[in-house]
Order: structure tokens, then sequence, then C-alpha cells
């Protein structure tokens, strides 16, 4: 198989201003480019989706951090707006599906930029099965019957954790189903699923608010955490606004979907972090100051859920969480979109095996079915390992976190090298003749902290912690699985390599 880098010109002829764009940098137009702002910024919001993902982790959160865990969020927003504003900069000059890996790959070089997106395309998988995972938070709290598997539906049991395998399942097969039929259907789900979930969120936010039980002083406490001091407190209970805030770089996913990408995936980049940020915040607050009792054990276990059915009523709760598994459903569809964009972008390239077949396009739907089928069919495999063990829910999630965070520093990696060698340029303009989004001369220390930043994250995230990943003893496996799975990824990653190259001469 002969490999091509991402550079190379394809002699396909442009037929509009934004095909001519992709055919810079060597490509035809094949995906249907129908997106527009609001579109675009749906595929960002949607990934990040702040109810999907609030409602999933806020009970670990709470339970290793106390009402403290609070503060990790304005800490993680901040960080995540730095990498946001070097992915903004970079979406508006490089317009491209597969967005970590063509960026990685252009601002440092074919192979760096293949793990990049290796473990990028590779951590969307994860992803995926983690936010189908999410469905057990909030189904069996809606109607009991939703429990499909035995009779306890704390994801932290063995039947809550193969009972969420189970509804992940159901998810995916329509979710695939989705991703295979047409982007204009993808879209629209995608928009009026966004709709729904902003003004659920911002009707939660509302409604926990005036249902506030206690002041906001309570957020400066630790009582009940299971991590010891507030240093402690912070570092694990972090973990659930990390995992709220990825996937803003799904705007840059789809640029080649998107009308006048290099103006609107930016903007768009930026936006839907900050709105997801903003509400996420005000839910997480509003969920500790509702609670009907935060030292009773059950916001440590049932998390939101139980705070909306027991501080609003059991009817407008319910309806909260009904719009809370369309956030999911659609959450689902937009994360398995940007994964199968990855996958189309590398194999495009010739970067993957079975690459023709992964980046053939329909030609009616403008959508590529193969990649839409195999990260259901992987996602539904790691779906699996929660009926060996509840503790694979967490596992599951941190590590998703872990690869999208050294995926992220990979790219605001070599960017900082690039700005310090005078190689990146912020000349340019958009399809409308104006200037390309440009950070200008705080370039060097918004990048520089953002590196910073994404370093330390991903070092907190998979740090081993016995009392975190395998609380109940006795699955060492479980405590180094994040540690296990990307050195197995980097493995897989690097026998593919050498296989390739034994019968392909690599254009560097």
């Amino acid at each position: 198989m002969t490999t091509t880098s991402p550079s190379e010109v394809r002699p396909d002829p442009p037929h509009s201003p934004s095909d001519r764009s992709l055919a810079e940098f060597g490509y035809r137009q094949e995906l249907h480019r129908s997106l527009g702002r609001y579109a675009s910024f749906a595929a960002g919001f949607s990934f990040i989706s702040v109810l999907t993902t609030v409602f999933q982790f806020f009970a670990f959160g709470y339970a290793f951090g106390g009402p403290v865990f609070f503060w990790a969020w304005p800490a993680v927003l901040v960080g995540q707006l730095l990498v946001a504003a070097c992915f903004a900069e970079l979406a508006a000059r490089y317009p491209i599906s597969g967005a970590i890996y063509q960026w990685s790959s252009r601002l440092s070089n074919l192979t760096f930029g293949w793990f990049a997106g290796w473990i990028m395309v590779i951590g969307q998988i994860v992803v995926v099965a983690a936010a189908a995972l999410a469905l057990q938070m909030v189904l069996p709290a809606i109607w009991s019957g939703f429990q499909l598997i035995g009779t306890d539906p704390a994801p932290t049991s063995a039947d809550g954790a193969a009972n969420a395998a189970l509804l992940g399942v159901f998810l995916l097969a329509l979710t695939t189903l989705v991703n295979v039929l047409d982007n204009r259907v993808m879209s629209v789900i995608n928009r009026v699923g966004v709709t729904a979930e902003i003004i659920g969120a911002v009707l939660i936010v509302v409604l926990l608010l005036t249902h506030s039980e206690r002041a906001p002083g309570i957020t400066f406490h630790t009582e009940g955490a299971a991590q010891s001091g507030l240093f402690g407190a912070l570092l694990v209970g972090s973990f659930t606004a990390a995992y709220v805030m990825i996937g803003f770089d799904s705007a840059g996913e789809m640029s080649e979907e998107t009308r006048d990408p290099r103006r609107t995936a930016p903007r768009t980049i930026l936006t839907a972090l900050g709105a997801a940020g903003l509400l996420g915040g005000l839910i997480v607050l509003g969920g500790l100051l509702a609670a009907p009792s935060l030292t009773d054990g059950r916001l440590a276990v049932d998390g939101l859920s139980y705070v909306l059915t027991s501080s609003l009523g059991d009817g407008v709760g319910k309806a909260l969480l009904a719009d809370v598994v369309v956030a999911i459903a659609v959450a689902t569809l937009a994360i398995q979109t940007a994964a199968c964009r990855m996958l189309f972008s590398m194999a495009r390239d010739g970067q993957l095996p079975f690459a023709a077949r992964l980046a053939r396009v329909h030609p009616r739907t403008g959508m590529p079915t193969a990649p839409a089928l195999v990260v259901g069919l992987l996602a539904a495999a790691l779906l699996l390992l929660n009926f060996a063990s509840p503790e694979a829910f967490l596992a599951i999630g941190t590590t998703c976190i872990v690869m999208l965070y050294l995926a992220y520093a990979m790219v605001t990696g070599p960017l900082l090298v690039s700005r310090l060698r005078g190689r990146f340029t912020s000349e340019g303009t958009d399809e409308r003749g104006g200037k390309l989004f440009s950070l200008g001369r705080w370039g060097v220390p918004v990048n520089a902290l953002a590196l910073l930043y994404g370093l330390f994250m991903t070092i907190n995230l998979a740090w081993p912690r016995a009392e975190v990943y395998d609380p109940a003893g006795g699955h060492w496996y479980f405590q180094w699985f994040t540690v296990l799975f990307l050195a197995a990824t980097l493995v897989l990653g690097a026998a593919w390599r050498l296989h390739s190259r034994r019968g392909a001469t690599a254009t560097p």
C-alpha cells in the first residue's frame, strides 16, 4: 500500500471558493458542504454536551471532592479556553477534517502527527462508549422499567454497570444508523438536540437556583470528600470538569462540511466551549445548593438525578431528565461523527489499515460509511467491560479524557515550537476577506500556558490512584487501566507503522 502525506496534491478540479480552499491542501471535495454557523456550533457543543457529562460525573466529583470540587470547574475552563484559542487559530488556517492529525502533521512531521491522530481517534472511540454509558444515570431515574438487568440502578453496582452497557449498545445502534444516512439528517438531529439541551440546561439552572437550600459559601467546604486535604480534593474533583470540557475541536473536525470554515470554525470552537463552560458551572453550583442533603450519601451515588427528582418533584424532575436523555443521544451521535471524520481523514492519506475502504464517501449521502460502522462496533465492544466489573465505568471515562488531553498537547506543543522559531504566521484572510483569527502578540504566552496545563492534567488524570480506580481492591488492572490502555495504543500504532513501511515508501 502506498502512503501519502497530508500535503500531497490531488488534481480534482475545484467547484466553489470552499472547494478551492480544500484543494490548496491537496484534497478534493467529497463530503457535502452544507453546515452553517449554528450547525458548526452544534457540532462542538453536542460533543461537550454539558447535560450528558455533568449528570454522568457529578456524583464522582462530589464523592471525591465534596462541595469544594466546584472550584475545579473555573480552573479547568480557563485552561481549556487557552487550548481552544490555539485551536481556533489552527482551524482558520487548516480547515480540514481530521483536525488534530492534520494540524499536528503540518506543524511537526507526518510521523508525530500520525501518532497524535491515532491517539485522538482511539480516545474518541472510548469517549463514544463513555457517553453511551451515561444513559444509566438518567433512564432508570425516569422509569424503573429501564433497569433491564437486576434491581440496583447505581452505575457502581454490578446490576447498574451491566444495565448501562446494554442501554449503551442500543444507543450506539441508533447513532451508527444516523451516521450512515445523510449529513443533512445528522445536522438536523444535532441542531434540534442542541437547542433542546440549551433550553433544558437553562431551565435546570433557574429551577435549581430558585430551590436553593443553602448559601454559595458551602462550596468552600470539603466535608464528605473521599480525598484528604483541599488540594487532593480539587485534583480528583477536577475529573468532572475535565470530562465535560473536551471535544470543542469538533467544529474543526467538521470543517470540510462547513460553509466559510476559515471564518466559522474558529468562532464556533470558542463559543461552544464558553457556552458549555458557563452552563455546566451553573448546573454544578445549582445542584450543590439545591440538594436536599449533602450528608446522606445519595449525592455521591445518584448525583444530579437525585437532586432534580427530590427538589423539583417527580413531574418536573423527570421531564427535565427526559431532556437529558436527548442530550446524551445527540452527544453520542456527535462524538461518533467526529471519530468518523478522523478515521476518514487519516485513511484518505493512506495512513490506516484498510484505508481505501475507510476513505470511501457515499456520493449520495456524503457520509463515510465504513468509519461509522467501525467506531460503533469498537465502542460497543468496550461497553462489554462493564459486564466484567463496575469499576470499568470510571476506567473508560477517565481513559478517554487522558487520550484526548494528550492528543491536544501533541498539537499545542508543536504549535509553540513553530511560534518560537518564527514559522507560524498570522497573515491571511478568510472567505469574506477578513483577517484570520489570531492571538497576535499573546500567542506565545497563551500557547505555553495551554501546553503546560494540558500536560499537568494528563498526568493528574492518568495517575493510578488506588482509592479512585480500585476502591474495592483486587483489580490492579483497573488501577492501571489508563496507563496500560495508552501503552497498548502506542505499541499497536508503532507496530502498524513499522508493518506498513515494509511494503511502501512513505513520503517525507
